[in-house]
């Protein structure tokens, strides 16, 4: 019998590639690498074998998807940043049994979903920033979720949410599930970016505000609260990948049924426009 150990939202941004780096942002983003050890080291501790990863850098416009490999390895270069991430070098195992089963479960609640162990469908920085952090020595299996979804509803991916859940308890898995992505996500416009110190400022006041007080319902717990604001939330504040991510996490957790808080590990900061921050919830 399966279970899930560790839920999370996490941050993925490039810079903590960066802060790893000599130059000018060596050691800029420290407390989120440290906050992704410290939820690894939880998950670890609560016996997790693998990582499901709910990737907001994997666009998808048809369908839900799951990247059910066998093993993944490469060197990713971003092509979004380039000169932010090169020639990173990853190499974990997957767990196809369980990614084929998440797809199944989703479909049988009629959100159509596909698993797929194609060598050449390569990880995105969603997955492998966390990964690099979390899994540095590829000792947890892993299975990526796209979690862009550009014509899906929030409902559809809370049901596959539901399945994460239904997939994890019917495997022999303990994993740890990730929702990759940010919470507001307005990046800087780039006429503006170098005037506004834009690696380490938000760019509207409005989401920033609003960003904390999700933080804060999360924290009391009052997630019924925050999962009627969602819709407008993803909107108004730009959601990574329209916060399908979050969708799906808390679709797992039980929806407007769950009982649990947020802890925030580490501090919420800006990243180049955008509002970062990585939490666990109670199980």
């Amino acid at each position: 019998m399966g279970e899930l150990v560790l839920a999370a939202k996490v941050t993925h941004v490039p810079t903590m590639y960066l802060s790893e780096q000599p130059g000018k942002l060596e050691g800029c983003r420290q407390q989120a690498i440290d906050g992704h050890k410290e939820i690894a080291r939880r998950a670890r501790a609560a016996g997790a074998d693998t990582i499901v990863v709910i990737d907001t850098h994997w666009l998808v416009n048809a369908g839900y998807h799951v990247n059910s490999g066998a093993n993944f390895k490469g060197s990713f270069t971003s092509h979004e940043f380039p000169h932010f991430i090169q020639d990173m070098q990853y190499e974990y195992k997957g767990n196809p049994e369980l990614g084929d089963l998440i797809a199944d479960k989703a479909t049988e609640k009629g959100v159509f979903t596909l698993s797929h162990q194609v060598d050449t469908l390569d990880l995105e920085y969603g997955t492998l920033v966390p990964m690099r952090y979390m899994n540095p020595e590829s000792d947890l299996k892993v299975v990526s979720v796209a979690g862009w979804c550009t014509v899906h509803s929030l409902d559809s991916s809370r049901k596959l949410g539901e399945a994460i859940l239904e997939a994890i308890e019917a495997s022999d898995s303990k994993v740890m599930l990730l929702a990759s992505g940010s919470l507001s996500h307005r990046i800087w416009d780039n006429d503006d970016y170098e005037a506004n110190n834009g690696t380490f400022t938000i760019s509207r006041e409005f989401n920033r505000q609003v960003d904390l007080r999700v933080l804060d319902l999360w924290q009391q717990g009052d997630i019924a609260t925050f999962l009627k604001m969602l819709p407008d939330y993803a909107d108004h504040c730009s959601g990574e990948g329209g916060m399908h991510d979050t969708a799906m996490l808390f679709g797992a957790l039980g929806w407007d049924q769950y009982k649990g808080k947020g802890e925030v590990i580490g501090e919420y900061f800006p990243s180049s426009g955008t509002g970062q921050v990585n939490v666990v919830f109670s199980l």
